[in-house]
């Protein structure tokens, strides 16, 4: 039985929608209370037992390879200054797994950052997590899919139901239930209009992918925004054998625009036991200051 040794965190993209932030900082290295995005995806991918994670990265994100290597100057600075805590989580950031980075030359899609990977992987089944999307659960939605790949041997990714009006944001799915949470793919479509989507299960940011996905992307050609696109690479590959879907048991949190963002720090900081009780005090003052919403009536 082949299990999951590695890992894939793409994150390349420009963050447009960050601008002027993104401009200098990488979005995935965005804070969410304090923490940059990127690291809660690769703690997830520790907490479901990867430890090989390989970065793909573009243009103007050296900031995420510093993040993960050692500061000694700061190490010391902080030594000096007895603050112990504060190095100890720093220095844990350096060993959390070892972490390799690849360089995508050129935007070209998510397809083409995955193929980007494949020196890497090799013939490895591996696992793919979007690097600005956090999902939160009680059992970590990468070891989840893990399971269910150690089951099934075919690739799977989570899924989650979204509004049927928002579809054309996502990856959609459709297939026939099989057991569960699981199903059995029958079709992938990218970024669908909401009258021609199949179902409203989408594409949660997280995969277990086997490497003929590889040979699959060479073979795709460019789709949405004339860039070659995974979701177009998979619905080739279902063509051919199995695939599977999860639901997923837990909650997405997507920082792909700005009110997204905003919303997950305010929940991110309620789970936060030193900032909860402030934070909820803050909410109900700011409640109290806010117009009522408009009914729409007219007297």
């Amino acid at each position: 039985m082949r299990t999951i040794r590695k890992a894939v965190i793409p994150a390349a993209g420009f963050g447009t929608r960050f601008l002027p932030a993104s401009k200098s900082q990488p979005k995935e290295m965005l804070p969410i209370v304090d923490t940059p995005v990127i690291q809660y995806v690769v703690e997830e991918a520790v907490a479901a037992g990867i430890t090989d994670i390989l970065m793909v990265i573009g243009k103007g994100k050296r900031a995420i390879e510093e993040h993960f290597d050692r500061n000694f100057e700061l190490e010391a600075e902080l030594a000096e200054k007895g603050k112990q805590a504060e190095l100890d989580a720093i220095r844990a950031i350096s060993n959390l797994a070892n972490i390799h980075f690849v360089w995508q030359k050129e935007l070209k899609g998510l397809g083409d950052a995955i193929l980007c990977a494949r020196n890497h992987v090799g013939d490895e089944p591996f696992a793919v997590l979007l690097g600005d999307t956090l999902l939160e659960s009680d059992s970590p939605v990468t070891r989840q899919l893990i399971r269910a790949y150690e089951r099934y041997q075919e690739s799977i990714v989570a899924l989650e139901e979204v509004n049927p009006a928002k579809v054309s944001r996502y990856g959609i799915v459709s297939g026939k239930e099989i057991s569960q949470d699981i199903l059995l793919v029958e079709d992938f479509v990218e970024k669908p209009a909401p009258e021609e989507a199949p179902s409203n299960l989408a594409i949660a940011g997280r995969y277990v992918l086997t490497p003929e996905i590889f040979e699959t992307i060479l073979r795709t050609p460019p789709g949405k925004n004339s860039e070659i696109q995974l979701t177009d690479a998979m619905r080739s590959l279902v063509a051919s054998r199995a695939m599977y879907g999860m639901r997923f048991r837990g909650r997405r949190y997507d920082i792909g625009n700005k009110l997204d963002f905003l919303k997950t720090n305010i929940a991110f900081a309620l789970m936060r036991d030193e900032l909860r009780a402030d934070m909820a005090a803050h909410i109900r003052t700011v409640a109290k200051t806010l117009p009522a919403p408009d009914s729409g009536k007219r007297g």
